[in-house]
């Protein structure tokens, strides 16, 4: 499978509803590092720190 955004082979297919889409490496750190930076997603680690 490519990647979903570029023509590189991709390293993950994440699986929704049906649908997947791979993400190459590259692609899948930016994904990873834009979650973290979602305001819901600190609230949830913020939750379950200990």
């Amino acid at each position: 499978m490519q990647c979903h955004y570029c023509d590189a082979d991709a390293v993950v297919a994440p699986e929704h509803d049906g649908i997947k889409v791979g993400l190459c490496r590259d692609h899948f750190q930016q994904s990873i590092e834009s979650f973290s930076t979602e305001p819901h997603l600190k609230e949830f680690e913020h939750r379950f720190e200990t």
